[in-house]
C-alpha cells in the first residue's frame, strides 16, 4: 500500500510585532494581565499582506527546500478561518501564485483544528490518487477579524502561516492514526465573521460582518476536557502508549490550557512545547508554526513519535499521531 511521509515543513510570520504594552495603549489592559492569564506577550500583525500572501510564501519555501518541480504537486489544501474572500479560495490563489498547473486546490474551515483536518484529508486523498506531492497549510490573518476595542478577545490573536509538504512513497509512513470530532451544538461559543441575511428587499445596506465573539470559560472547559479525551482515544485505537510520545504539539491558545492537559494526561510539561508567548493564538497556523520552529531548532528528528492536537471553533477537535 502507498505510504505518505512529511517531506518538508515551513513557516512565515509578518514582521510587524505588537506587544502587550502596545495593546495597553489602545485598550484597558496590561502586560501583566495578559501574560498571567494566557502566556502571551506579543503577536505578529500582518500589514498589507492577506492570508493568501502568507500562505504563498510558505508554499514557496516548501518547494525550494524540497527542490521539486511544481507540476508534480497534485493537491493544495489551506486551512483558514480568515480567507482573502469567500471565493476564490485561498488555496486557489496560492496555486495560481506558485504556478502549479496540476494541483487541485481548496480551503477547509475547521478553525484551530484545521491543520490536522487538512493533513488527514490530504494523506487519504494521496493514497487514493496518483498525487506525488501535496501541500497542507494553516494560514491566518486574524487581525482583520478582531475588534481591537475588545480586550477579552483582541489580546489573544496573531497572524501567521505554516505548513507541510507531503510525499507519496513506498518506504516511509508518517501517519499512525487520527481522531477527529465536531461539537456543532457548541458552535456559538466561538464565532467569527458572522454575516446576517437581509431582512428586506431591496436591502437598505450591505450585510454586516461581525468580529470575534467568544465564551472564554466555555472554550477553556471544552479544551481541557476534550483534548485529553481525543489524545487518549487516538492512542488507544492505535496501540500507542502516552509514554512513547516524544512531544505533544498542541494548538497554542493559552498556556493554562496546555498545563491542564499535561496534568490530566499525567505527562511532564517538558513534552508540551509552546511558542504562544511570541505569536499568540494563530488558529489554524499554530500547530504547524510550532512544528516548523522545532524542526528549525533541531528538536525534531527521525524516529520520534509526535501527537498534533488542535481544538477550537465549530467546536472542533483533532488529534493525530505522526512518526517522523
Amino acid at each position: 500500500m502507498k505510504k505518505v511521509k512529511i517531506n518538508q515543513i515551513a513557516s512565515y510570520v509578518p514582521a510587524y510585532t505588537v506587544s502587550n504594552d502596545d495593546l495597553s495603549q489602545i485598550m484597558d489592559t496590561s502586560d501583566e494581565w495578559i501574560s498571567t492569564r494566557t502566556g502571551i506577550r506579543e503577536r505578529r500583525i500582518s500589514l498589507n499582506e492577506n492570508t493568501s500572501v502568507l500562505c504563498t510564501k510558505v508554499a514557496q519555501q516548501l518547494i525550494a527546500k524540497a527542490q521539486i518541480p511544481v507540476d508534480e504537486i497534485g493537491l493544495i489544501i489551506v486551512a483558514t478561518m480568515s480567507p482573502d474572500a469567500c471565493t476564490p479560495s485561498t488555496a486557489a490563489l496560492v496555486q495560481g501564485q506558485i504556478k502549479a498547473p496540476n494541483a487541485i486546490a481548496f480551503d477547509i474551515s475547521a478553525a484551530c483544528s484545521g491543520f490536522i483536518y487538512g493533513m488527514e484529508i490530504a494523506q487519504k486523498m494521496m493514497r487514493m490518487s496518483d498525487f506525488k506531492y501535496a501541500i497542507v497549510i494553516g494560514g491566518e490573518v486574524l487581525s482583520k477579524e478582531v475588534d481591537w476595542t475588545d480586550r477579552t478577545s483582541a489580546v489573544l490573536f496573531g497572524d501567521g502561516a505554516a505548513g507541510a509538504l507531503l510525499e507519496a512513497n513506498n518506504d516511509v509512513e508518517a501517519f499512525t492514526g487520527t481522531d477527529l470530532k465536531t461539537f456543532g451544538n457548541l458552535g456559538d461559543r466561538l464565532v467569527a465573521g458572522e454575516t446576517n441575511p437581509i431582512g428586506e428587499f431591496p436591502p437598505a445596506q450591505f450585510t454586516t460582518f461581525h468580529p470575534f465573539k467568544m465564551d472564554g470559560r466555555a472554550v477553556y472547559k471544552f479544551a481541557t476536557t476534550e483534548v485529553p479525551n481525543s489524545i487518549e482515544r487516538v492512542c488507544d485505537q492505535n496501540h500507542v502508549s502516552l509514554n512513547e510520545v516524544d512531544y505533544f504539539i498542541l494548538h497554542q491558545a493559552n498556556i493554562r490550557i496546555i498545563k491542564s492537559i499535561a496534568k490530566k494526561l499525567n505527562q511532564p510539561l517538558t513534552k508540551f512545547p509552546n511558542n504562544m508567548e511570541r505569536y499568540g493564538n494563530t488558529s489554524a497556523a499554530s500547530v504547524p508554526l510550532l512544528l516548523a520552529e522545532m524542526r528549525e531548532n533541531g528538536e525534531l528528528h527521525a524516529g520520534q513519535t509526535i501527537i498534533l492536537s488542535g481544538f477550537g471553533g465549530g467546536l472542533t477537535i483533532g488529534s493525530q499521531i505522526i512518526k517522523l
